[in-house]
């Protein structure tokens, strides 16, 4: 007698998937895309779009104005690069950034320090934070309203240091090549260094306590745990934050604009008042978007640095 055996039963890895199946594993697949999408779609309408643009602008010459454009290779590029007031400009950039990122680094580190400092009292802390914090609710309208009209020869500036004894008559802040450049530079610092306060004062209360303990058993003073405690613990902070200051800063427009409108005498002009300038002013759009160029590159120079230290950590 035949002994009757039962058929064999596929693994489930090799079952056959209907066709059904194979669609609803690609559609659960698609869904996280489904999600990005929207953003993918801005992102690609509102910034690849434009960014491509320009540089195809910055290649040719008589665009927008005129309905036919001539390719003009690197001629744009050329014409920026060995244009004075570009170079004034880059130079004014250079110092402009520099200055405001040291000094927002100073500042903030040192007001952060003093707000997390123990000798100062519940209520006095907070008095102090309010008042430092002020500077940073201002939006850049208003704050350069404001020190246009402090900064003015009849300001309340000038009367105080006459007050005091310091200049017998009113200085033109705003107006004097040699003075209007270190005084936007000045406001930009006002205006700035709350954030660096809250951000550094964050990463101080981040730190173990037991460090400074250990430190001053070790027989450190104040100085020694500073730099060989609490810079190192803020380092990460410190360097992210120069960095993004950096970049923030070199796009500053409004409120150089509002102020002196990159004058007088060019001596506040930026990269940004430049570009602004050559397209809306002199509707030489080719070499706005070339200038439009060379600080989306110098941009991208920080930005590598930034997210290269970001992967470090």
């Amino acid at each position: 007698m035949t002994s009757m055996t039962a058929p064999k039963t596929a693994a489930p890895s090799e079952r056959q998937v209907t066709p059904g199946r194979k669609r609803s594993i690609v559609a659960r697949r698609l869904v996280p895309y489904g999600y990005l999408s929207p953003t993918v779609l801005l992102i690609v309408v509102l910034m690849v779009v434009p960014i491509v643009m320009v540089i195809s602008y910055s290649f040719r010459d008589n665009v927008i104005v005129q309905e036919n454009s001539v390719f003009a290779g690197f001629a744009n590029y050329t014409k920026v690069l060995t244009d004075p007031d570009f170079l004034v400009a880059l130079k004014n950039t250079a110092i402009f950034i520099s200055v405001s990122t040291v000094a927002h680094l100073v500042l903030g580190l040192a007001f952060a320090m003093m707000l997390n400092t123990q000798l100062l009292g519940g209520v006095t802390k907070a008095i102090f934070r309010i008042v430092y914090i002020l500077p940073w609710l201002f939006t850049i309208a208003v704050i350069a309203v404001i020190w246009r009209l402090l900064l003015d020869p009849s300001g309340v500036i000038n009367y105080m240091l006459h007050t005091l004894g310091v200049v017998q008559q009113g200085v033109d802040w705003l107006g004097d090549p040699g003075k209007a450049l270190w005084a936007v530079t000045f406001v930009n610092i006002w205006s700035g260094y709350p954030f660096f306060m809250i951000s550094l004062l964050a990463g101080l209360q981040g730190i173990p306590g037991d460090l400074y303990e250990a430190a001053a058993v070790d027989g450190t003073n104040w100085w020694q745990r500073f730099v060989h405690v609490t810079l190192p613990q803020l380092r990460p902070v410190i360097i992210s934050m120069a960095v993004l200051d950096l970049i923030w800063t070199s796009q500053q427009f409004a409120l150089i604009w509002m102020m002196t409108g990159g004058g007088p005498l060019h001596a506040t002009e930026m990269l940004s008042t430049y570009t602004y300038k050559q397209a809306f002013s002199e509707y030489e759009f080719a070499t706005a978007s070339a200038a439009a160029v060379i600080v989306l590159l110098l941009t991208m120079v920080l930005a590598f640095f930034y997210v290269r230290q970001q992967r470090e950590r």
